[in-house]
């Protein structure tokens, strides 16, 4: 497997977990929602899952049961990772099992691991084998076209969609004032659905997504205060540079 195929079977992934994320909301809420981080039909930890799965997962199709163990614990670890690393990254919880029951800090729990585990059979067993016949009779030069295409496409929906995310860790500093996350989370999610569309998608596809207060709230509140600080500091500067020029020009 190349370098296209496996971009290919990413994006191919990403579209099939968007697609599965599209239909479970519209069976629990009756309503459809563009999931996923962003803007276009695809959701990448099902690409990432989907892609880590066949290069890691294939050689144990010889055993059913094998296999669904393995991708319950490697479908376990990519969301508790993903989970973890965007909470650091943008001070939010995205997702959250807390209330359920078996779950580990509220990352992964026991209900998903069941159905990730099928997921997993279910691509190695019959997706998988779809996908490489159709790459088996596709031209080399036709799929590098269409894997060049969708990843231009997909590197611009990542930059703006990052933009668009960031916003919430950028509206959720503003209030670490307060000590209250339920009250925090309440008013960054009002901000942020009075703005742009996109913004507001983000919110409808997560509704559960809360502002994250970590351990070292003392050091984030520095570092806001710090460049507030900055920004009064340069103004009295140049109210300063105003008054000796103003001091010049009453001596002569």
């Amino acid at each position: 497997m190349n370098l296209t195929e496996m971009f290919l079977l990413f994006i191919i992934y990403s579209l099939l977990g968007w697609i599965v994320e599209v239909i479970n909301n519209l069976i629990i809420s009756r309503k459809f929602v563009n999931r996923g981080f962003l803007i276009g039909p695809y959701c990448p930890i099902y690409g990432v899952g989907g892609l880590i799965a066949t290069i890691l997962l294939t050689k144990y199709k010889e055993s059913i049961i094998v296999l669904f163990v393995m991708s319950m614990f490697l479908f376990a670890l990519l969301e508790y990772f993903t989970s973890y690393l965007m909470e650091k990254i943008f001070k939010a919880r995205w997702w959250d099992y807390t209330d359920y029951r078996f779950n580990i800090n509220g990352r992964v729990c026991l209900e998903t691991l069941v159905p990730f585990g099928l997921l997993g059979c279910f691509a190695i067993y019959v997706i998988n084998p779809i996908i490489f016949s159709m790459f088996a009779i596709t031209s080399v030069t036709v799929l590098r076209i269409i894997a060049l295409i969708l990843f231009i496409v997909f590197i611009i929906d990542f930059i703006i969609s990052l933009k668009i995310i960031n916003s919430f860790k950028n509206t959720a500093v503003k209030f670490l004032k307060k000590d209250n996350t339920e009250e925090i989370t309440k008013k960054v999610k009002e901000i942020l659905l009075s703005k742009s569309v996109w913004t507001k998608r983000l919110i409808e596809s997560f509704p559960k997504v809360k502002a994250v207060i970590t351990n070292n709230i003392d050091l984030i509140k520095m570092k806001f205060e710090l460049k507030q600080t900055k920004k009064e500091l340069k103004q009295t500067k140049k109210e300063l540079h105003k008054e000796i020029k103003a001091n010049k020009k009453l001596r002569r």
